[in-house]
């Protein structure tokens, strides 16, 4: 099982936040991979010596490809409270994206319905009038380029299925390597460039507000707009 102990941001009694990486899964699927979920519990359990079972509540997720801050409950109180902040978007949460299509705007504001076609695990923007349609709605903002990429600062409103990736595909944007949404070649590891940069929330239970930044993967091209924004 993979060593997690150089991706936590932050740790305390109540909470575990991780800089996934690029292939891992957060919560176990279909596949026979180790989630980070029962990564976390093999982590807290050696580190604490605890003989019984681990509690590791999963909070919010991130899709396979996609790397960036993701935050776990360590007890059952704190997941429930954090399950209510999400609820009531009460965590902000911003991401980093790159595309090779600098948007129409500097910044604006998306709004769109989007349906969720489960048996291609894709979301398309469709009329509100569509019976399966749900609000989406994220600000964006183009901070940084380089001679052939954009980097753009989401930050997301609402929380669909494969929102950001979908949204700023359909504005003629699709984000690096996201074969599934129009970009035209894939990246290593078959990862796509998004990044979830940054988590800010009142802590659950000593209310203090928490800010955590992911940095960016090893990569050349993130490296460079993470030096870029520093």
């Amino acid at each position: 099982m993979e060593d997690i102990s150089q991706q936590i941001l932050f740790e305390d009694n109540h909470l575990i936040i991780l800089n996934k990486q690029v292939s891992q899964i957060v919560q176990g699927d279909k596949t026979s991979d180790i989630p980070l979920s029962e990564m976390i519990k093999a982590y807290l359990k050696i580190k604490y010596n605890k003989a019984g079972n681990v509690f590791c509540g999963v909070v919010h997720r991130l899709d396979r490809p996609v790397s960036g801050a993701v935050i776990f409950a360590k007890t059952g109180k704190a997941l429930t409270r954090m399950n209510l902040q999400l609820k009531e978007h009460q965590i902000k949460k911003t991401y980093w994206a790159i595309s090779r299509n600098a948007p129409p705007k500097q910044y604006d504001t998306l709004r769109d319905y989007i349906f969720r076609n489960q048996l291609q695990n894709k979301s398309y923007v469709v009329a509100k009038e569509h019976p399966d349609a749900k609000y989406a709605e994220l600000d964006y903002c183009l901070i940084s380029q380089s001679d052939f990429y954009s980097l753009l600062e989401i930050t997301l409103k609402t929380g669909r299925h494969h929102q950001i990736r979908c949204q700023l595909a359909a504005i003629g944007c699709p984000i690096k390597g996201d074969l599934k949404y129009g970009f035209g070649r894939s990246n290593q590891l078959s990862s796509i460039s998004l990044h979830a940069r940054q988590l800010q929330f009142a802590h659950p239970v000593t209310k203090e507000q928490i800010n955590i930044i992911a940095p960016v993967p090893p990569d050349p091209l993130w490296q460079w707009f993470e030096k870029q924004n520093q």
